[in-house]
């Protein structure tokens, strides 16, 4: 592999994922990513946080180094996978979950079917379920195309036309390789859909290469193509889960340009808490951990110290 895996790849049974961990004491805090990033989302974030408590970072069944995992990818069995790797991999409790996006869905089952070991609860622009339960028309279309999208991506990185692609971009080559990608998607890539994957520019360019490397790989698409197929499960999944909220410690973070209908849903989620706050972060859009990772690091960082305040024992209804 060009790019070594900066952790350990865990054997959990069925496959091995990857896990970073960096850094010591409690409580542990564990990320995880959007709907099509990986461990390298927090390239910005991890290693400050990692100064002040133990701080982890992996990579779901498909993504960054971690093999592919069975189907479907639902968030589910995302979450108990996550909970057999940092078991395996003995990351005790008690966690303060960190989750973007996607990965907000993920963390909101685990700390509903853990709760006594979760300390506090931190999510970034989480996806609404009640959004996808029962999906409209234009979603439906949104779901299809983007499973026929990582069917495209699929073909190319088995073709070795993923790789030529990569080395276009390398070498600043974007007009021959959104040519290149036009033929493979038979012209269904837009300009707009190149961000389903991940905001690459703004990634620390020690990152990019191992980006590019892991959009090489038939394994990535297939998993983020299950993963987009499956979010109707997902959503309903993470509706159904009792909300262990009350008195966990809980910020749920937004951008301050963000509609209204996202500032409401994440307003009204804080609220779940009698310890929750809506956190408004200037100056970004979505990627707020790439866009602003200081507004995500104080987050985090106070969190632990009011953890460590009151005693981390983790104790919510």
């Amino acid at each position: 592999m060009l790019y070594p895996p900066p952790g350990r790849l865990i054997d959990i049974g069925t496959h091995r994922l990857h896990l970073h961990c960096d850094g010591e004491g409690a409580p542990s805090v564990i990320f995880d990513a959007a709907l099509g990033a990986s461990s390298l989302s927090w390239s910005l974030v991890q290693p400050t946080v990692a100064r002040v408590t133990r701080a982890c970072t992996y990579d779901r069944a498909g993504f960054g180094w971690s093999e592919g995992g069975p189907l479907p990818r639902t968030a589910g069995r995302i979450a108990d996978e996550l909970r057999e790797l940092l078991t395996r991999a003995h990351v005790p409790p008690p966690y303060l979950l960190v989750g973007h996006s996607f990965g907000g869905l993920v963390m909101r089952l685990f700390a509903s079917r853990h709760a006594q070991e979760i300390a506090g609860l931190l999510l970034i622009e989480p996806a609404v379920p009640e959004e996808w339960m029962t999906p409209t028309a234009d979603q439906r279309a949104l779901i299809i195309r983007g499973s026929r999208l990582c069917g495209y991506g699929v073909t190319a990185a088995r073709l070795g036309v993923a790789r030529a692609v990569s080395v276009l971009v390398r070498f600043g080559a974007l007009a021959p390789a959104r040519a290149l990608v036009k033929f493979v998607s038979r012209g269904g890539l837009r300009r707009e859909d190149e961000g389903i994957l991940a905001p690459i520019w703004k990634l620390p360019p020690e990152s990019r290469g191992i980006l590019r490397q892991a959009w090489t790989q038939p394994k990535f698409f297939e998993a983020l193509g299950c993963q987009i197929e499956s979010i109707c499960v997902s959503a309903n999944e993470a509706a159904r889960a009792p909300l262990q909220f009350a008195n966990l410690p809980l910020i749920v973070m937004s951008s301050a340009s963000a509609d209204e209908k996202r500032l409401r849903a994440d307003a009204a989620l804080a609220r779940l808490s009698a310890h929750g706050r809506h956190v408004l972060v200037a100056d970004s859009g979505h990627w707020i951990p790439l866009d602003a990772p200081q507004a995500v690091i104080d987050a985090v960082v106070g969190m632990v110290r009011e953890i460590r305040r009151v005693g981390a024992t983790p104790s919510h209804p």
